[in-house]
């Protein structure tokens, strides 16, 4: 695989910003630049992303697995992170879940068929008193996710 010169370009600017022989630390720069490009992180990319920063792909991997913000496989228009660790699980983190799951029509981890939603199970997002809290393309927090909340901001992204 071999990326764009806009690529390349982005991928130089963040490389930039460390001393030359740490250029492997703009490795989260440079995966969620591919995931802004392609709209998740595959295989190949992680490869041709070690490659570009000369270092192991098992080390691209290791951070492309262990953050939850980059997607391995493709997703909808709207993903949507339900967060369920403890404190959002003790103020109905799991029933905001299943309630989004329900009203799409898929389980977690499932992309509705129109090609519109991914929902996923999420750990802490890192706002417990506002819970439960949902996030939204890895950008927008939504606290006091409520069922009408849910639904609320459901619709809005099917008119957006």
């Amino acid at each position: 695989m071999s990326f764009s010169d806009t690529t390349l370009a982005r991928f130089a600017k963040e490389v930039a910003k460390y001393p030359a022989d740490q250029k492997q630390s703009a490795v989260m720069a440079c995966l969620a630049i591919v995931q802004q490009e392609q709209g998740f992180v595959s295989a190949e990319s992680e490869k041709a992303v070690a490659a570009y920063l000369g270092m192991p792909p098992i080390a691209v991997h290791e951070v492309t697995t262990f953050y939850n913000m980059y997607n391995q496989q493709p997703v909808g228009k709207f993903k949507l992170n339900v967060c369920t660790n403890l404190p959002c699980q003790l103020r109905d983190g799991q029933k905001a879940l299943d309630h989004v799951c329900g009203k799409l029509g898929v389980e977690k981890g499932g992309t509705t068929a129109d090609g519109l939603f991914t929902v996923q199970e999420s750990e802490c997002l890192g706002a417990c008193a506002d819970a439960p809290v949902l996030l939204v393309n890895d950008r927008q927090m939504c606290s006091f996710m409520s069922t009408e909340r849910l639904d609320e901001l459901i619709d809005a992204l099917k008119k957006a």
